[in-house]
């Protein structure tokens, strides 16, 4: 328990100096836009280039953690809508619940998974953040779809979502892994320093990004939303993972115990949900997930020891 607390306050520590960075005016907005475009461009796909070209794969059960993803990502759709009846919005708020309950924050992902897991942490992450990223958005657009109706930006949605740069990195670290490859020794020093900075700059994003002012607002969505994100979805996941006997269970308990994306404000506002909506879970979830991970990796571990 202890250990699991110890390796968790650093990530939200990093969180909350962001926020107090922003708010302090001692760095401009402008820098917060060009930490997150590098952090999101350039450093991230690096460390899941390099750790996943570099690593033996032969412990990851690809076939097996792809299938816990699919079941984890379906199951957290089923929860939303069977929450859709008890809960008082209209179609643009319905896919900001959507988006609320099933998708997850990549950065305090792979910072928490590296703190709490190391090495293995980072590739087992990136497996799982190849898989989920494009299955989730693929279903938030069909939602939108279904919802608003609004299908003048699909074609650039799904675009993007094929030049995601995480996808890519991921993709190309298992393609050079798979093949043999591998990452090229001489530029394996450069892509550690680089990687070291994706975690903590992305953090410090995370924080930057929060906004008080809309927690007023949508209670009983970022009630609905956090209930079944920070804690269901978990709860998902390690039924999954004992129905299919996977190693690494805690990796997987771990992201489907994450905030929602920030990046989902961006697709509310393309596609037409409710941006305030949204705005407020994001914030919401991520303030409650410092409590809700700790005491999730806690429970789930004392749940698959007494079994």
């Amino acid at each position: 328990m202890i250990e699991i607390i110890s390796a968790l306050w650093p990530v939200f520590a990093l969180i909350l100096l962001g926020y107090a960075a922003r708010k302090s005016g001692f760095l401009t907005d402008d820098f917060w836009g060009q930490a997150e475009k590098a952090t999101y461009f350039v450093l991230f796909p690096i460390l899941l280039v390099s750790r996943l070209a570099s690593t033996d794969m032969t412990a990851v059960p690809l076939d097996q953690v792809g299938l816990a993803v699919v079941l984890l990502v379906f199951g957290g759709s089923l929860l939303v809508f069977l929450a859709k009846p008890f809960l008082k919005v209209d179609a643009a708020g319905i896919t900001s619940i959507y988006q609320g309950g099933v998708r997850f924050n990549v950065y305090v992902g792979l910072a928490a998974s590296a703190t709490l897991f190391g090495p293995q942490g980072v590739v087992v992450g990136a497996v799982v953040m190849a898989l989920m990223i494009p299955l989730l958005n693929f279903c938030c657009v069909l939602v939108f779809s279904y919802f608003t109706r609004s299908t003048q930006d699909l074609k650039s949605v799904l675009l993007a979502l094929l030049k995601n740069p995480l996808i890519v990195g991921s993709l190309c670290g298992l393609l050079l892994n798979q093949t043999g490859v591998g990452f090229p020794n001489l530029l394996m020093p450069i892509a550690e320093f680089l990687g070291r900075m994706a975690l903590p700059l992305g953090l410090l994003s995370v924080g930057a990004g929060l906004s008080f002012k809309v927690l007023m607002k949508s209670g009983q969505a970022l009630c609905a939303t956090s209930l079944i994100k920070l804690l269901l979805m978990p709860l998902l996941a390690f039924l999954i993972c004992v129905v299919l006997g996977l190693p690494n269970a805690e990796i997987i308990w771990l992201y489907a115990a994450l905030p929602t994306a920030a990046s989902s404000y961006i697709l509310a506002r393309q596609l037409g949900g409710d941006v305030q909506m949204m705005a407020a879970i994001i914030t919401g979830q991520t303030l409650f997930s410092m409590l809700t991970i700790p005491f999730m990796m806690i429970f789930l571990n004392f749940l698959q020891k007494s079994l």
